[in-house]
């Protein structure tokens, strides 16, 4: 029982792993291709963050990998289609470090409307500038979040309880929390927000989601902050409406291509621009959200390991058995097909085996059920399954 974490995920998830019985190699950095293709052999449960990227070819030459758990809210790191075709599961965190991604927002917009970033370099460049010029305070402002969910909500909160308004656009259909307004359209949003910050996911159909347009549509002297993903960003337009001056301030935490280790070099168009936040991506590296998405997504990998839950998977179907206290369980992960749990009860019978609990749920292509039983399975049982057609894996605990 080997795992393999990278990208100094938090002492916690070695912690949570190891109580379970595994090996784990904990590494700081994220690997290439091949060298990740090189480092699973052997291992079962992977951990990232968001620089490894786990192709098609890494799962498919690595065959004792089971799960992978994306320590950070994305998972478009990850080739799902190939990973649920191969039965490996997927899990995330996707609320663990809400909070520290709203505290940098709003310590970025605070920062902004100071023009904190300028201020300081000037101090630094031995230089005593005392003038109000261009500063203000967030009070009173109006604040448009586009992407209006765990973190959209929260920044909402936060940002009411600093006295601004909130409007927010978001395609799905999300209750508005404290007096926040929704607005029906990224336009009408864009016309009246004094701030935009972007909370949207990596889907690839938000590749270049705002740009030229969006930018010349925002309020004169507006402030705008992205700690979503870098791909959905027009830098090169963002930084012509900074160098204009119709955008005042920018924040930037994710870019379209980032350094894969510490100490590695960065370039963007964005360097050297007055009231411009650069910063490389950390809005959940805290400590608290660290050790929190540590223990959550660790919990997930051992659970779905050692007991057969795919509880909060983003790929499989969401099967949550209770705890494994006694007895005995079978996990049968297939093609969703008609009569496989008519197969399998029916196979289960003729063995004498006894049925004490049984879960099923499917999900796009796949089933997946748990069946317990009071006494040991037979081994006919599984091998009857595992060499049917529509089965990806049988397990047992």
């Amino acid at each position: 029982m080997r795992a393999l974490l990278l990208e100094n995920i938090h002492p916690a998830a070695v912690e949570v792993l190891e109580s379970r019985g595994y090996e784990v190699d904990l590494r700081p950095g994220a690997l290439a291709e091949d060298e990740l293709v090189a480092a699973l052999a052997g291992v079962t449960l992977l951990g990232i963050r968001s620089t490894t990227t786990v192709t098609a070819r890494v799962l498919e030459e690595s065959p004792d990998l089971r799960a992978i758990g994306c320590f950070c809210i994305g998972t478009n790191q990850v080739d799902l289609a190939t990973a649920a075709g191969r039965g490996v599961g997927v899990f995330n965190a996707p609320y663990s470090n809400t909070r520290s991604v709203v505290e940098l927002v709003i310590g970025e917009i605070i920062a902004l409307a100071r023009r904190l970033p300028e201020k300081t370099q000037r101090m630094h460049d031995g230089i005593w500038d005392k003038s109000a010029r261009g500063s203000h305070e967030v009070r009173g402002r109006t604040l448009g979040i586009v992407g209006y969910g765990n973190i959209g909500t929260q920044l909402s909160t936060v940002a009411e309880a600093l006295g601004m308004r909130v409007v927010f656009f978001d395609k799905a259909d999300r209750p508005a929390h404290g007096n926040a307004r929704r607005l029906t359209s990224l336009a009408g949003l864009l016309a009246e927000a004094d701030v935009v910050s972007l909370h949207v996911d990596g889907r690839l159909g938000n590749a270049g989601f705002f740009g030229a347009d969006e930018f010349a549509a925002m309020k004169p002297r507006s402030l705008f902050v992205n700690a979503s993903r870098g791909m959905v960003v027009d830098y090169e337009s963002l930084r012509d409406h900074l160098e204009s001056g119709h955008i005042a301030g920018a924040a930037v935490d994710v870019f379209p291509a980032e350094p894969k280790a510490q100490g590695d070099p960065f370039d963007s168009v964005l360097r050297g621009l007055d009231n411009v936040i650069l910063t490389p991506h950390i809005g959940g590296s805290t400590q608290e959200a660290q050790e929190e998405i540590g223990w959550f997504v660790a919990e997930k990998l051992a659970r779905f390991a050692l007991e057969g839950s795919t509880a909060l998977s983003v790929n499989l179907p969401a099967v949550v058995p209770p705890a494994l206290t006694e007895g005995h369980r079978l996990g049968l992960l297939h093609h969703n097909v008609p009569g496989v749990l008519a197969d399998l009860n029916a196979a289960l019978a003729s063995a004498g085996d006894n049925v004490v609990d049984q879960t099923l749920s499917t999900r796009d292509q796949l089933g997946y059920v748990v069946t317990d039983t009071s006494a040991p399975l037979s081994t006919e049982v599984v091998e009857h399954l595992r060499r049917t057609d529509y089965c990806v894996w049988a397990r047992t605990w």
